[in-house]
């Protein structure tokens, strides 16, 4: 006689998934504080210390450059390391370069290169949380609600940085900017603390070392090869490294751009700030919606059209409609970028092999997120040289160039984008 196989229980909804619930809840609260020191570092080297374009240049590729440097030598050792400890220690390790800030602020001590240097070692604990951070989602969350899993992180992120710009405005002028950057550090902790409460199964031992076994440049190379030989991770890869030139080379001038152009004061820059990552909101709560109706492919074709073009108001900024146009601008932009992140970030994780998704990670990243440095400190030069809004200009319109190749890639004519067996 023989017995039918029990029916296996299928996973819970994400609302009532424990453990996506407290990474979901500790990355809003650590993605609330990080969004209210992107407005409060520029603001308290602008205010504090009376930065210029070359000064916010640096600030940016401070706090971008640790992916040029560490990005592939992270993705390896992540790789053979539990996520949620890497996590951990990236939030602790966090907390206290930011809490240096406000000390140093008190004692006197707090210098320009002392901010640049936070920003960077700021930087280096991204690297490594952000390598982490798709295997976590992967133990937490079914590979059937993968989609719906980045939709909800991606839309809480960009719920916070709507909130963030406004509150770190706000608190720009009750706490002052470096004691503002309190709020980030404490931000950090409650992260690190979700991610401890996380039940995760036991681990399973892990093979001892030896003389077999891949060196960590072979690991290097793996990843890039990886990438290299998939026509589309490699266009992927390319393109957004263009992008993301452009959107860092503007992000990095906007907030003097509103304060020196448009003669904003602290609080109005985080109220428009706030308002244009409204985009974000909208972005998330589109993408998934998006991408089942028009397919994958069809959808981050679709999506390039916010997220591109638009960005051409954004040097339109001025008092009166012309900061209508800016925040325009910004809010459309940000609806194609995150829906389209959404849609890409939940495609990479269904379908680069598991054993890959830290090198994976981080070899894009160090194309993606590289440029980012380089677009910093060709925005401060630049803006140095010809001025805030022509500079401005120039970044929105690489921009919207990358954006617009995409309609020329391997995406052009499918409808869902492949699934992991090729």
């Amino acid at each position: 006689m023989t017995t039918n196989p029990a029916p296996v229980a299928p996973p819970p909804p994400l609302a009532r998934n424990r453990n996506f619930s407290l990474l979901w809840f500790g990355e809003g609260v650590s993605v609330l504080g990080n969004a209210t020191t992107s407005i409060l570092l520029p603001l308290l080297a602008v205010v504090g210390f009376d930065a210029g374009p070359g000064w916010m240049g640096v600030l940016t590729a401070a706090a971008w450059v640790p992916w040029l440097l560490i990005g592939l030598p992270a993705g390896a050792w992540v790789d053979t390391l539990p996520a949620r400890r890497v996590m951990i220690l990236s939030d602790l390790a966090a907390a206290l370069t930011l809490a240096s800030v406000p000390v140093a602020w008190a004692l006197d001590l707090l210098t320009l290169p002392h901010l640049a240097v936070a920003a960077f070692c700021n930087g280096v604990c991204t690297v490594f949380f952000r390598a982490a951070y798709p295997a976590l989602v992967r133990q937490v969350a079914p590979r059937e609600q993968q989609e719906s899993a980045f939709a909800r992180l991606f839309g809480t992120e960009s719920a916070m940085q709507v909130a963030g710009p406004g509150a770190g405005g706000l608190l720009a002028q009750v706490l002052s900017s470096a004691g503002g950057l309190l709020v980030d550090a404490v931000s950090f902790l409650v992260s690190a603390g979700c991610l401890w409460r996380l039940k995760l199964p036991p681990a399973e031992p892990r093979e001892v070392v030896d003389s077999d076994q891949p060196s960590l440049r072979q690991r290097i190379r793996e990843g890039v090869d990886y990438i290299r030989q998939d026509r589309i991770l490699r266009f992927f890869t390319v393109v957004g490294g263009i992008s993301n030139f452009g959107l860092t080379g503007y992000g990095a001038l906007i907030v003097l751009f509103l304060v020196r152009e448009v003669h904003l004061g602290s609080g109005a820059v985080g109220l428009v700030m706030a308002v244009a990552s409204l985009g974000g909101v909208l972005g998330a709560l589109i993408a998934t919606t998006v991408s089942q109706r028009l397919g994958s492919a069809r959808a981050l074709l679709a999506l390039q059209l916010l997220a591109g073009p638009p960005a051409l108001l954004v040097p339109l900024g001025a008092p009166g409609a012309g900061l209508v146009a800016l925040v325009a601008g910004l809010l459309l932009v940000g609806i194609g970028v995150v829906a389209g992140n959404i849609v890409r970030g939940a495609w990479r994780n269904r379908y680069v092999p598991e054993h890959m998704i830290a090198r994976q990670v981080t070899t894009a990243q160090v194309v993606n997120l590289g440029t980012m440095p380089l677009a910093g400190l060709a925005a401060g030069a630049l803006g140095s040289a010809i001025g805030l809004r022509p500079t401005i200009l120039v970044m929105a319109a690489i921009h919207v160039l990358a954006c617009l190749s995409m309609y020329w890639s391997p995406l052009r004519g499918l409808r869902e984008m492949p699934t992991l067996d090729h």
